[in-house]
Formats: structure tokens, C-alpha cells, sequence
């Protein structure tokens, strides 16, 4: 059985400006948190857009013109040439820091993009501080992750992929001392961030009831998540470095 992680994906994909526009070779389904079409949905494309930080909260009059993120979004899509079928996501990473990584088991393989900012990173539970505070935590602050799967998921087992994706990213964000902007120890995540999963359609790939983290798709999953955290942290500080 053939097993391995590589840092180069094979599902078509290019930068347009500041957008990722990942070309998902026909429809998939896919179930996300994304601000334009999240929620179980089918999706050929997915968007991973740079936006400035804080676009929706920011009172300026450039900021002013995102009105709804999800209506900025399919606009977006439509001048890129992107028409139907697309999800949307936003992040102040720049896409120029974005990671990658491929993860096969057998027939199996899961890709994973991902852009890492943790300007805006909190730990679960501590209660939302008002937006003028968070400002002074300016700096791409959100962990935007994409998922890509040749198997054909169930719905339970597309939430298993999110659930396994979250433990992964939280579990790297804690080796790696990530503390939460308001300076408590142990960040689990960014305010902002997103996940997305899109699997094959029924009888278009390998059928998986579950996705566990007692699976070899959860263990995929994992993999190509802490691998991309990782090295989207060291590209994170790289940028800290940089604009000081």
C-alpha cells in the first residue's frame, strides 16, 4: 500500500492577483464555512481571496465598498471568469504565503491549501472583545483551509473531516506556544478562520462512511493540515520579521 506526504498538490490551481482559484475539474460536493457558499453545496471552484484586514468592520471609505461578503464574493468570481459553482473565502494572508501538501493512502490522497495569519488568534471560549480593541492586532490573522479529496465522503464522515482538520491545526498552534492576541497562553484558532472540504460526487471515487482520526483519511487529513500549519507559521513570523 503506498503511503507518503509531499508538499505538491495536483489539483489545478493558480493565483489571479490576490485571489487562489482552485479548479476543482467538474463538480464536487463540498461543505464549508466559507462567508460565500457554506454549508453542504456542489462547487467546481473554490476562491481564496486577500483582502486588507478587517474589510467588514474597518469604517474607512475604501472598506465601505466590501458590503456583504458573500455578494463581494460572487462579483469576484464573475470578473475573474469563474460564473457558477464557486466557494468563497477571505483571508488578509497574503497568497504568496500560501502552503501545500498532498497526502496518498492506497487509491486515497487528500490536498491541502491553506493560507496561516495569527495576528487574530484566540483560545475557544474567551468571550468576544470589541472590534476597536482587535485592531491593535493588526496583520493577516486568519487560517483559511481547503481540503481536496478524490474519495466520495458522507455527509458524517465530511464533518469528521472538518472535526479531524480542527484538532490538527489546534494541536500545531499548541507546539508551537501560539498564544491568543489578548496575550493568554494556548490559541486553538483565529477568530476568523475557515475550513473547506470538497470530496467526490457518488460513484466518482472511493466510498468512506467515516473519517476519523482512527481512519487512513483521517490520518491523511491530519498530516497534510499540520504540515501546511507548520510551514505556514514559519512563513507567518518570516512576514512579522519583514514588517516590523
Amino acid at each position: 500500500m503506498t503511503k507518503g506526504i509531499s508538499l505538491r498538490v495536483e489539483t489545478r490551481n493558480q493565483v489571479m492577483g490576490q485571489t487562489l482559484i482552485i479548479d476543482l475539474g467538474g463538480p464536487m460536493r463540498v461543505l464549508s464555512s466559507a462567508p460565500q457558499g457554506g454549508g453542504f453545496t456542489t462547487a467546481s471552484h473554490i476562491l481564496n481571496h486577500q483582502v486588507q484586514s478587517n474589510p467588514v468592520t474597518n469604517t474607512s471609505r475604501a472598506a465601505q465598498r466590501w458590503g456583504d461578503p458573500a455578494r463581494y464574493l460572487r462579483r469576484l468570481a464573475v470578473t475573474l471568469g469563474v460564473k457558477r459553482g464557486t466557494v468563497g473565502l477571505m483571508t488578509a494572508v497574503p497568497m504568496k504565503q500560501m502552503v501545500t501538501a498532498r497526502g496518498v493512502s492506497g487509491a486515497v490522497w487528500v490536498e491541502c491549501f491553506a493560507t496561516v495569519g495569527v495576528t487574530n488568534a484566540v483560545r475557544a471560549g474567551e468571550w468576544p472583545e470589541p472590534s476597536v480593541r482587535r485592531k491593535r492586532a493588526a496583520g493577516p490573522g486568519t487560517i483559511n483551509l481547503i481540503l481536496v479529496t478524490n474519495a466520495c465522503l458522507s455527509s458524517a464522515a465530511m464533518v469528521g473531516a472538518v472535526q479531524v482538520a480542527t484538532e490538527s491545526k489546534t494541536g500545531v498552534l499548541r507546539d508551537h506556544a501560539v498564544p491568543s492576541w489578548t496575550g493568554e497562553a494556548g490559541a486553538t484558532g483565529t477568530g476568523t478562520d475557515a475550513v473547506v472540504v470538497a470530496c467526490r460526487l457518488r460513484g466518482k471515487g472511493p466510498w468512506l462512511a467515516y473519517s476519523g482520526t482512527h481512519t487512513d483519511i483521517g490520518a491523511l487529513i491530519g498530516r497534510v493540515v499540520a504540515r501546511c500549519v507548520a510551514r505556514g507559521l514559519a512563513k507567518e513570523k518570516q512576514w512579522r520579521e519583514r514588517h516590523r
